[in-house]
This record gives C-alpha cells, structure tokens and sequence, in this order.
C-alpha cells in the first residue's frame, strides 16, 4: 500500500514551478483579428472589414453545422411513450440518437429512472426506444445502415 503524503501540496509554490517551467505570458498583448499584438483576439478572422465574406463564412459554417448534425437522421417514434428522437444506424450495434428535452423528458423509461433518484443522463439508451429502433428498421421505416454520405469534408 502506498503512503500518502501527510501535507497537503503548496498551491502557491506549484504554481510558481509552472510558470517558471512554461513561463508567465501575461505581458504579451493577444494577437487582434488581424494578427496583430493588443486589442481583441479571436482563432479565425471576422471579415469586420468584408460584410460579403463574414456572411458567406456565416452561411458555410451553418451548412457545415446542419450536415454534421442532421446528415441521414431519420426521425422515429418510440412505439411505448410516443416521443420522437432523430436517429441514424451507422451499422451493427452502433445507432445514433438525438434526444431533445421534450422527449427527454417525456419518455416513460427515463421518468421512471428520475423517480427513483437515478440520473437519466447517466443512463446509456432507453430499452423501449431501441425496439422501437429495430421494428423502424423491420418495417422498412429506418436503414439497417445509413446511406447517407458522411458528414466530412465531402
């Protein structure tokens, strides 16, 4: 068995080794938008000077977003509490579902869940939802593996 140190670590003294190793930046002003040092810094450019470019950046970086997100989810209803999650197969055993809080907090299984103290967000899927998956698929409502194109750079 290992033993444990009586004292606590000195923060203070920690945190002064960090610097030391890694050095203390705070003098440096943030490179601005356009890549300057002082004023407001940001990872991309705001095109502030090109309202055509921010906006196309804008409309490219929603599109981006809605494919990412939505790319071949398929809404399906839960068969036992009638709440509607978007769901994609990606092949066996693997299924993608997006809750919302209204179904989150509509569906039976989780209430349940909630009642008895457990926290539904701990909880890996709702065993009714995931039939309800399946008979989507059986019935022909649902791919058994989703032929939509992948969300990447394509």
């Amino acid at each position: 068995m290992m033993d444990l140190p009586e004292e606590s670590p000195d923060v203070d003294r920690l945190a002064r080794s960090m610097l030391m190793l890694h050095g203390n930046h705070d003098h440096e002003p943030a490179p601005t938008d356009a890549g300057h040092r002082g004023g407001s810094w940001s990872k991309a450019p705001g095109f502030a000077d090109d309202p055509a470019r921010a906006a196309a950046v804008r409309e490219a970086t929603e599109a981006d977003k809605n494919r990412y997100l939505t790319s071949g989810m398929q809404p399906v209803d839960c068969r036992f509490c009638h709440v509607t999650v978007n769901v994609k197969r990606l092949g066996p055993g693997h299924t993608a579902v997006q809750w919302n809080t209204a179904a989150s907090q509509r569906c039976a299984y989780f209430a349940e869940l909630r009642a008895s103290g457990t926290d539904s967000a701990r909880t890996r899927s709702c065993p009714k939802l995931g039939d309800s998956i399946d008979h989507a698929v059986a019935e022909g409502c649902l791919e058994a593996v989703s032929t939509a194109p992948p969300a990447g750079d394509g």
